[in-house]
């Protein structure tokens, strides 16, 4: 357990070091915590703090907090899940602006050459301060591979996700993740993860590259 802590407090102290010298302006570190606990039968919460620091690690730029209540008594290969998400992102000036993000999921489960996968659905209606509002759908397809790495017991993951604008029905983002899952003791997981992002701005591509943390607490 020891060994675990104080890899994942490594690799946050990397990543700290990496995000500060790295000089492209694409480059960014994203980090979050995540709780969730069981309310009722077949019904579960979950609490999610996320904060992204771009231009190198040298810039916090954004924030969000979000809460998502999600059932799965329909059927062991499908949850439905409705949440909120506040965000708070700087505009170009600066200047910090904040987005209302209502959402509902459906998440589809199942396997595929002994591998766990799931695809999830997300619509959500973005809220903004300064500028006109926006219909969202995003579809997450993770595959979680069926082995484990060195004795850390690593469970390796790929993800892509794609973003759609409902308003224009443009293809306006995609994100494609690999990570590892590392378990640090019952109910206590670590993610760390590499991801790929690019995004449709004014007609024009631009990509970012993330190196991300994440603790995920289950009650």
């Amino acid at each position: 357990m020891r060994s675990r802590i104080l890899y994942v407090m490594a690799v946050n102290v990397l990543l700290s070091s990496v995000c500060m010298g790295f000089t492209d302006k694409g480059f960014q570190w994203w980090s979050s915590v995540e709780a969730s606990t069981e309310i009722a039968k077949d019904w579960k919460a979950t609490f999610q703090q996320e904060f992204r620091l771009g231009d190198a690690g040298g810039n916090f730029y954004y924030e969000h907090s979000g809460l998502m209540f999600t059932y799965s008594g329909l059927s062991k290969w499908l949850d439905v899940g409705a949440g909120f998400r506040l965000v708070y992102e700087k505009d170009d000036s600066g200047e910090w602006q904040r987005e209302n993000r209502p959402n509902l999921d459906v998440t589809l489960k199942g396997g595929l050459f002994d591998c766990s996968v799931s695809s999830r659905n997300r619509i959500e209606y973005r809220d903004f301060e300064d500028k006109k509002d926006v219909w969202r759908y995003r579809n997450k397809f993770t595959v979680k591979l069926p082995f484990e790495v060195t004795s850390l017991k690593l469970k390796p993951y790929t993800a892509d996700e794609i973003f759609i604008t409902l308003n224009d029905d443009n293809i306006d983002r995609n994100r494609l993740y690999f990570g590892v899952i590392l378990p640090l003791r019952k109910g206590v997981d670590a993610d760390i993860y590499y991801m790929w992002q690019a995004s449709r701005s004014s007609g024009e591509w631009k990509d970012i590259e993330v190196l991300g943390t994440g603790l995920k607490f289950e009650f």
